[in-house]
C-alpha cells in the first residue's frame, strides 16, 4: 500500500451547492483517508486528503465534477508530506 498526501483546490461553483457534503459522503466509503474539506472563498474549496493511493485518486477523480448541483472549472493539487495529525476526513469550518 502506497500512502499519499494533497491539497487540492476545486474552484467553480462549488459553494453553496452541497459539495462538501458530497464530498464527506465520498471520502466515507474509505474509512481509511484523513483530511477535510472547507470553504476556502466564494466559488473555491480546498480539500486535504491523505490515505491509500488508490482510494485517494478515486476521490480526486470524483472531485474534478463533484455532486450534480456543482461545476468545477479547475483543480489544482499539489502533494504533500505525510503528516500523522490529520484526523478521520471530516468537514472543516475554519
Amino acid at each position: 500500500m502506497s500512502v499519499k498526501g494533497y491539497r487540492i483546490i476545486v474552484k467553480g461553483r462549488v459553494t453553496g451547492v452541497g459539495f462538501r457534503f458530497s464530498t464527506l459522503n465520498q471520502a466515507q466509503k474509505y474509512p481509511d483517508l484523513k483530511g477535510y474539506v472547507r470553504n476556502v472563498c466564494r466559488n473555491e474549496v480546498e480539500v486535504v486528503i491523505q490515505g491509500d493511493e488508490y482510494e485517494v485518486n478515486n476521490l480526486i477523480s470524483w472531485l474534478r465534477h463533484g455532486p450534480s448541483g456543482a461545476r468545477v472549472d479547475d483543480i489544482k493539487i499539489s502533494e504533500l508530506p505525510i503528516s500523522s495529525s490529520l484526523p478521520p476526513f471530516k468537514i472543516s469550518f475554519y
